[in-house]
């Protein structure tokens, strides 16, 4: 049974037939929000950014949110393919002990142990993320607005039931509850952040300079899960106020990436840039490659149950994506993708998961071989419409 398919938008597939895919074609990555999903796609990591992308040399953006940005930070990283093995073990293994008559830990606990995580897993190494010769990385984050503010018993479930039926309406006026903000590290040119890769009038954002200050802050609100993790107030150098997982705003980061080069401060709230900032650098053309975990690329977190959010749009013209077969991921342990209801059916018994989750992760090797053969060989008849 093959195991990959891969899709293309009407642009990126007018490419292919014409030259294939060709590492310098890339110049947007996304990776998205979707917790331990994120771990099938490990070897594809290792081989697109420890191999296959080395064959070019031109800037490319990534951006991620929740798990997404946790691996797009860690392709910043040199020595990338074991920093992935790292981070698949460290995912794969982590643990949080429940006591009898406790169904789950505490956000509190899960947030401290979860932060402690993250700052020895890049102690010492954000000034190599920040300064990286071609990769530039954007987190994104959802920032409370009015009762979402800040984190509250009472207020925060208020908040998010507002803001569910807000974008059950109109998907952009969530924006009065939650806007998305976008980390970027310094530009190489000067500016105070890196041109955000895609196109802002979809929905109210900010951006905000990336550094070593804000750099472990900005991943764990961006990997923050409402109710599972506590949200991270005030981060150094953003709006004040609670940052929650950047999937809650963009969960599979369905953006405008075609109308990056339109991009203006007149459409993004630029915080803290210098006076007499001029305006966001237009991209060069090219593709953006989407490993993900599904066809489907959801817009946002609150999206998941409205399914006519789930099609592709124009935002996605230039993109070629990278899923599982459907009928291949049946064949994983527990005929499905690793999630987070694998924490509670496993309980405590972390050697279950575990193995479970590792024999997911080894057999997602049939992707990358898949791909790579297509990418010797590329039949653009095999290409499906996204």
């Amino acid at each position: 049974m093959r195991a990959l398919n891969i899709y293309a938008g009407p642009v990126a597939r007018r490419s292919i037939a014409q030259s294939g895919l060709q590492p310098e074609h890339i110049r947007t990555i996304p990776a998205a929000a979707g917790g331990p999903k994120g771990l099938l796609l490990g070897a594809m990591d290792r081989f697109i950014f420890g191999e296959w992308l080395n064959r070019s040399t031109q800037p490319v953006d990534l951006v991620g949110a929740s798990i997404g940005a946790w691996r797009m930070a860690t392709a910043c990283l040199g020595q990338t393919v074991a920093a992935f093995q790292r981070l698949e073990h460290d995912y794969i293994h982590q643990h949080y002990e429940t006591t009898p008559g406790q169904k789950r830990p505490t956000a509190a606990m899960v947030s401290e142990r979860f932060g402690q995580n993250l700052q020895a897993f890049y102690a010492g190494r954000v000034g190599e993320i920040l300064a990286h010769p071609r990769y530039r990385l954007h987190i994104v984050t959802s920032r409370g607005r009015h009762l979402l503010h800040s984190e509250h018993g009472f207020r925060t479930p208020l908040g998010y039931f507002g803001a569910y039926l807000t974008n059950a309406v109109r998907r952009k006026a969530m924006g009065a509850w939650l806007e998305r903000v976008v980390f970027s590290q310094p530009d190489a040119a000067g500016a105070a952040c890196a041109a955000l890769p895609f196109g802002t009038d979809d929905y109210r954002t900010r951006q905000v300079a990336l550094s070593e200050a804000n750099f472990n802050l900005a991943l764990q609100a961006s990997c923050s899960i409402p109710f599972v993790l506590k949200a991270v107030h005030n981060i150094p150098g953003a709006p004040p106020g609670a940052y929650w997982d950047g999937g809650i705003t963009d969960y599979h980061l369905h953006l405008n990436y075609p109308a990056a080069a339109k991009a203006t401060t007149n459409s993004i709230a630029v915080y803290a840039m210098p006076t007499g900032f001029g305006g966001l650098n237009d991209p060069e053309n090219g593709l953006v490659l989407y490993p993900h975990f599904q066809q489907a690329v959801v817009p946002g977190w609150l999206d998941k149950s409205l399914k006519w959010r789930h099609h592709a749009t124009h935002h996605l013209d230039t993109m070629v994506l990278l899923a599982p077969n459907p009928d291949w991921v049946k064949t994983l342990p527990n005929g499905k993708l690793p999630d987070r209801t694998d924490f509670t059916h496993y309980g405590n018994d972390l050697a279950g998961r575990v193995k479970a989750w590792n024999t997911a992760c080894s057999a997602s090797a049939q992707l990358v071989d898949e791909f790579a053969a297509w990418l010797d060989k590329p039949d653009s008849a095999s290409v499906r419409p996204l």
